[in-house]
């Protein structure tokens, strides 16, 4: 096995004394495991940060082995961790690909919307510039595992016009009309989902509130429920900035 990319480092923990197991995302051979020696070291601990863009080297004598991984930084995106918003978002993004991707399946239209958003964070520390985007992605991340909304039409009517809700039993979008007897049962659909731009706070807290209902029953339970943490404090965080 040997993959040679430009990953994105989504996990990091420490093994053995000095050592690091790192978890990148690639373009084409999705997220892959591999031990970095020294990983814990002053030299290496700058670039194995999440988030951070670098040249990954993955070598192993066979599939079952967890391979050697030697890595150079292209782009860090270390410098963002000492603002609060920023430092949240990308916990978060890089938490939620960790946990919820399986490893060594290819997620190409992932890789470029995750780095995508991490140059955002970086050019845009404002969380305008960056927080819808990122609903989109926890949203495209449920349908590339399988688990996507259908936003097209009303699961009601069948048709497209002035849709409000999302079914939380379905997954399905609602109309205005259809839902609004219902309106408590079910979730608010942001327009931005459905027209594209940044969106308005509000939406984009309704966007949240959308694609978290689902990431938490359809994908982030059992073991991997304390991602969630990292989410919270990124909604958390985004409401204090609003206040």
């Amino acid at each position: 096995m040997h993959v040679e990319a430009l990953a994105i480092v989504c996990a990091v923990r420490a093994h053995g004394e000095h050592g690091a197991i790192v978890r990148a995302l690639t373009p084409n051979d999705g997220l892959l495991a591999g031990y970095v020696r020294g990983g814990r070291s002053r030299r290496l601990k700058p670039v194995l940060v999440p988030g951070n863009l670098v040249r990954a080297d993955f070598r192993a004598r066979t599939e079952e082995q967890l391979p050697a991984l030697t890595v150079e930084l292209s782009e860090s995106r270390a410098g963002m961790l000492s603002e609060a918003l920023p430092t949240a978002a990308i916990e978060w993004a890089t938490a939620l690909t960790a946990a919820a991707l399986p490893e060594a399946q290819p997620y190409p239209r992932l890789h470029a919307a995750l780095d995508g958003i991490l140059a955002a964070v970086t050019a845009a520390p404002a969380a305008r510039g960056w927080a819808a985007a990122l609903v989109r992605y926890e949203l495209l991340l449920l349908t590339e595992l399988g688990f996507g909304l259908d936003l097209s039409a009303c699961v009601a009517s069948g048709t497209n016009d002035n849709l409000a809700y999302v079914s939380p039993k379905s997954g399905g979008a609602v109309s205005r009309s259809e839902g609004e007897p219902y309106r408590d049962k079910l979730l608010p659909l942001p327009g931005f989902l459905l027209e594209g731009g940044a969106g308005e706070w509000a939406d984009i807290l309704a966007g949240f509130r959308l694609t978290g209902y689902f990431l938490e029953r359809d994908l982030l339970h059992g073991r991997a429920a304390d991602v969630l943490a990292a989410r919270e404090r990124l909604v958390d965080r985004l409401k204090r900035a609003l206040e």
